[in-house]
């Protein structure tokens, strides 16, 4: 099992920055990527970046250039900067861990942003 806790989010203006991050516990050793999604109101979740064991990561194209995924032992960071209003959304931390052939998906509860003059 693994449990994902995120932290970071709050009220910003536009332009502004924000660092989310997302701690794992658990079962650690056996995540292969971990990501992060973001669902706004009235809105499916979507993703917003990922990052691999080995550092690779990759974006979507509304938020590349503007932020930051990174990886620090079993703490998963994303650092939001340049902040428009349509990036208000709850954030959600995501981890993939494969073990014994086995897939699953993990995912925290979430942390608002909210991107406001």
């Amino acid at each position: 099992q693994v449990q994902l806790v995120e932290s970071g989010g709050g009220l910003v203006q536009p332009g502004g920055s924000l660092r989310l991050s997302c701690a794992a516990s658990g079962s650690t050793f056996s995540i292969y990527t971990m990501a992060w999604y973001r669902q706004a109101p009235e809105k499916q979740r979507d993703l917003v970046a990922t990052i691999t064991r080995g550092g690779s990561t990759h974006y979507v194209d509304s938020v590349k250039g503007r932020f930051t995924i990174s990886r620090d032992k079993n703490t998963v960071y994303l650092q939001m900067n340049s902040l428009k209003p349509e990036d208000t959304a709850v954030y959600y931390c995501n981890a993939v861990r494969e073990w014994l052939s086995i897939t699953t998906n993990y995912w925290g509860k979430g942390t608002l942003v909210t991107v406001s003059s």
